[in-house]
């Protein structure tokens, strides 16, 4: 099984040849890693559904750079989404648009609009610029399982069945971006790494429509971003101390007594950083045959919105 490769200027120019030829490739961004296809080719976007196991109703999110490779994917944008983008891009910021004719009707789940962000990763940013191409790139992960937020959680994950994986460092934000639509009104899809009241200081108030569930949302599936051990949402004291030694707790602050391993997002209780560290936590405590996961109710307010939705997502998951 090939290893990931470090993002040489060598490994970034065989990528976008890779992508050219049609090939899947797992790339860094500053999210989460992505796997990787030319979202104008109808051939290689249907293999990272196959190599991702993820269902033809889940539409993905398109990566460009900047405004200059949107006219390939997205036509009619309105003013709202160039305001959005002028302050967000690049960066986590998902914006849907009506979709141009070019791209497949599987990138979009047969939907008339498509997900596009502008992603900030420096690696990333050269493989699309070197590949000419906008990229269909969802998480790089079995399909409902962790986000990875490192090139070996791809390589654990999928393996030799991705054409290269592109080593370029743990993810700057752990967490996958959020998602807003501006048609008919703007409104909040998925929480993620831009928080809705930084979007709603540009664009003004934010409906919310993101429900579990909603198939026309990128990553928006009930049973989603779940490790292997079950996971659960609690506080740790209504746990029986005797069910404590077979578990994990994740917890956002502190520890918690009696567990078999405890892992802390932030001791400062910053939900940034807890972000970060969320799936990366998630991943190392999956590793360690555990029963089950217990994690610490996390704040709802500012990006705490995202990582109690992947919380609650995972919990679904271990149902």
């Amino acid at each position: 099984m090939p290893a990931p490769e470090a993002s040489t200027q060598a490994t970034i120019e065989r990528a976008a040849a890779l992508l050219q030829a049609g090939g899947v490739v797992a790339i860094p961004t500053e999210t989460v890693y992505g796997l990787a296809a030319s979202a104008l080719d109808p051939v290689a976007v249907a293999r990272v559904f196959e190599v991702k196991r993820r269902p033809a109703f889940d539409p993905l999110i398109v990566h460009v750079c900047g405004e200059a490779m949107l006219p390939a994917v997205a036509v009619g944008i309105p003013d709202a989404a160039y305001r959005l983008m002028e302050r967000f891009w690049p960066g986590p910021l998902t914006i849907v648009l009506r979709k141009a004719s070019g791209v497949p009707g599987l990138v979009t789940a047969g939907t008339a609009t498509v997900a596009v962000r502008s992603p900030a990763h420096p690696v990333a940013r050269a493989i699309i610029e070197f590949a000419g191409l906008p990229l269909a790139a969802p998480s790089a992960n079995p399909f409902g399982r962790l986000s990875p937020t490192r090139a070996e959680h791809v390589w654990r994950g999928l393996g030799d069945a991705v054409d290269l994986i592109v080593d370029g460092g743990p993810a700057e934000y752990g967490i996958e971006s959020t998602i807003v639509t501006l048609d008919p009104e703007p409104t909040l899809l998925r929480a993620g790494a831009i928080p809705p009241d930084e979007i709603e200081a540009v664009i003004g108030p934010l409906a919310r429509g993101s429900t579990p569930g909603t198939d026309a949302v990128p990553g928006s599936a009930a049973h989603h971003y779940a490790p292997a051990t079950p996971v659960r949402v609690v506080e740790w004291d209504s746990v029986p101390a005797a069910s404590r030694s077979r578990a994990g707790w994740l917890g956002l602050r502190h520890p918690a007594p009696g567990y078999a391993f405890s892992r802390v997002l932030s001791p400062s209780g910053d939900l940034r950083e807890a972000a970060a560290a969320l799936f990366e936590s998630l991943h190392e405590l999956d590793e360690r045959s555990l029963e089950r996961i217990d994690v610490e109710r996390i704040p709802e307010r500012g990006i705490g919105l995202a990582i109690a939705d992947r919380l609650r997502r995972a919990q679904a998951s271990s149902i």
